[in-house]
């Protein structure tokens, strides 16, 4: 932010930054970037303009300067001119600048030792419970169905965004790390919307099609175009950040037009995508209570068993529902805080606690999920085709396991209203 006089509203400055740094008080200042950039300056009076208020000063909004993926460094040198010439228009019309103020937003220590140790504990637990839940699935005799297949994959892009690869930014300057970030964070998004599409689905007992991935092409398709969409918008700030760390999509209006037209779109359809899913929840629910209308013709002891397995995967789709709706409230929010850090004149501010408690939810929504969807180990060899109980118990935990078909499922059912 700057105080100039004599400014005129919308002047364009034109302003030459060197970057430098050193990790000692002796040695010499290493140039790390250096660019000539151009921004906007947008200025206010804040006075009423009269004779009396000549020689005030204008007070400018803060303007988007330089972003590191990384500070490795000890000590950074930012060297800033403001070159006039007079024949080439250069900063001809800002006017006199009386000082310049600089705004630094950075990640605090404290956030910085949970982040980590997060990270450090998560990784270790949520790859331990994957290779579990593999050997669980290898162990059986038949090949795993589409959904046992999807979890894992989401297990893995959980596994993927733990990784700390942030302590090694201390000792490197990796440049790349935000980028690098926001593409795990963008693979998890995509494998997480996807999941919940799929679970769903594969959980709808009256669809005459499942355990086929291309019948969700529909529903999935849009999902990773989107996400493609987001790693183009992202690769132009960030990608061109990694030689020039004082490039801003956001210097100009038209850039700022767009990427704030890119927000609201990509916002409004996480709220599209939310409401698909409260509808695809509901016809779960309508489907599961209709086949409970076969659960008093069984004995109490299996009755009060089966109900309390649908009360549990009503549980474990009202937590999805939950999940989901603080995700598409996070993402909505971290796009608009990683573009402008304000929006017009309301400035939002993301609590620490916040992403911490996503970022948790995250981990323990994909550990119960692979924890409650592992096969059981009581269905491990022979006795795992054959069987009433077993076919029982299949259509009750929500068809997961099934690998006959909707019509078979059919007949267990007939067989449980029977006894």
């Amino acid at each position: 932010m700057a105080s100039v006089k004599l400014c005129c509203h919308g002047a364009l400055a034109t302003v030459d930054v060197a970057l430098a740094y050193r990790d000692d008080t002796l040695s010499e200042w290493t140039e790390m970037a250096h660019s000539v950039e151009q921004r906007e300056l947008k200025c206010k009076f804040n006075t009423q303009k009269n004779y009396e208020n000549e020689g005030r000063y204008y007070d400018c909004d803060l303007l988007p300067f330089m972003e590191l993926g990384s500070v490795s460094h000890k000590y950074y040198l930012l060297n800033i001119r403001l070159p006039v010439h007079e024949r080439k228009k250069i900063n001809v019309g800002i006017g006199e600048v009386k000082d310049i103020q600089l705004v630094g937003i950075h990640q605090n220590g404290g956030f910085t030792k949970v982040w980590f140790a997060m990270k450090t504990f998560l990784t270790p637990s949520i790859l331990i419970v994957l290779v579990w839940y593999w050997r669980r699935i290898t162990l059986m005799t038949r090949p795993p169905v589409l959904l046992e297949k999807v979890i894992f994959a989401l297990g893995i892009s959980m596994t993927f965004i733990n990784i700390p690869v942030e302590w090694f930014s201390v000792g490197f300057d990796w440049t790349w790390m935000l980028l690098f970030g926001d593409i795990r964070q963008g693979i998890f998004y995509s494998m997480l919307l996807s999941f919940w599409i799929i679970f769903c689905g594969e959980h709808l007992m009256d669809q005459t099609e499942r355990n086929r991935f291309s019948i969700y092409w529909k529903q999935v398709g849009p999902i990773v175009f989107g996400s493609f969409c987001l790693f183009i918008f992202d690769m132009c700030e960030r990608g061109v950040q990694l030689t020039n760390p004082f490039y801003s999509i956001w210097a100009s209006d038209v850039g700022t037009e767009l990427a704030m037209a890119f927000i609201v779109v990509a916002g409004i359809c996480a709220c599209l995508y939310f409401l698909f899913l409260c509808f695809m929840v509901f016809q779960v629910f309508r489907n599961i209570s209709g086949k409970r209308s076969s659960l008093p013709a069984m004995s109490k002891a299996r009755r009060l068993h089966y109900e309390g397995l649908i009360f549990r995967f009503k549980f474990l789709m009202l937590v999805t529902l939950f999940c989901a709706a603080m995700t598409v409230i996070f993402f909505i929010i971290s796009q608009v805080m990683e573009g402008h850090w304000q929006w017009g004149s309301q400035k939002l501010e993301l609590n620490s606690a916040f992403f911490t408690g996503i970022y948790g939810m995250w981990n323990l929504y994909v550990f119960a999920i692979m924890f409650l969807y592992a096969p059981s180990h009581k269905r491990y060899g022979d006795n795992q085709s054959g069987g009433q109980s077993s076919g029982e118990e299949i259509q009750l935990t929500t068809t997961i396991t099934h690998v006959d078909g909707p019509t078979e499922l059919y007949k267990m059912t007939g067989k449980a209203a029977q006894e």
